[in-house]
């Protein structure tokens, strides 16, 4: 049987590729294996790599812009609650493509695809977590999109990295509105207070270093706002991974 199965998942998977040949994940391209993207939406990502801050993780343009201790400018002001953050693209016009079908769209068939790369891009930390939390929906807006985006990603890396997760461990506790134009003080106070840790997850928590998953890193405010919550709940640390992170426009400012 050992031998069997493995040879009858190839054959499947052969028949499968027959009858629906493999296309890219964000455009109808031929690709050579289901699940990856052609070389022209590959080409599209920009994949976060150094220089970017020692803490938060935004992108730098230049090792230039990075203060005393590889820090921007933010985590210079005031450390997060959160030890790091990493994020696996820079989120631009192709990383949209990729994630906003994912989010809005119902392709949830994005998920393991996305958990790959973030995980690609945080091994560290991945290995470090006693275990994974996502970034909850407010209730009424899951009703309404029927998943959790960053639950997704967070179950998809567990099984990747063969890690435990809490999918529940936090909720939020009243809803806030679209974060996507406000500025970073706009944001943290919107979030101040926004989410809690479940009281059946507390003693799953107590004690663990958590890695808190979500699908954008803007300014970092709702990290934070979680952050706090499971420090408060007795986690030993918050790390943070995000499929992707956005930019600072006070960083960018320069590239003009």
């Amino acid at each position: 049987m050992p031998l069997i199965q493995p040879t009858l998942r190839r054959l499947g998977g052969a028949v499968l590729d027959a009858l629906l040949p493999p296309h890219c994940l964000t455009c109808d391209s031929p690709v050579e294996q289901q699940g990856t993207l052609c070389a022209a939406c590959f080409r599209g990502l920009h994949f976060l790599t150094p220089p970017f801050c020692a803490c938060c993780g935004v992108p730098f343009l230049h090792a230039g812009q990075a203060g005393p201790g590889g820090l921007c400018p933010s985590c210079l002001e005031r450390r997060p609650a959160f030890t790091a953050a990493r994020a696996a693209f820079r989120y631009d016009e192709g990383a949209k493509r990729l994630l906003l079908p994912f989010k809005h769209a119902d392709r949830t068939d994005l998920a393991g695809a996305i958990a790959a790369q973030m995980a690609r891009a945080a091994p560290e930390m991945l290995a470090r977590a006693d275990l994974l939390a996502p970034v909850p929906l407010h209730w009424r807006r899951l009703v309404s999109r029927r998943y959790n985006q960053a639950a997704l990603l967070a179950g998809a890396l567990a099984r990747q990295a063969r890690k435990p997760w809490l999918p529940d461990a936090l909720r939020r506790t009243r809803p806030t509105p679209s974060l996507g134009e406000r500025g970073a003080a706009e944001r943290a106070v919107l979030v101040e207070g926004a989410f809690a840790v479940r009281q059946g997850a507390r003693p799953a928590i107590a004690g663990r270093r958590v890695l808190l998953v979500d699908d954008v890193m803007t300014s970092g405010a709702t990290a934070e706002a979680c952050a706090a919550a499971l420090l408060g709940a007795g986690a030993a640390a918050v790390e943070v991974l995000a499929a992707a992170r956005v930019p600072d426009p006070r960083l960018e400012a320069s590239r003009t």
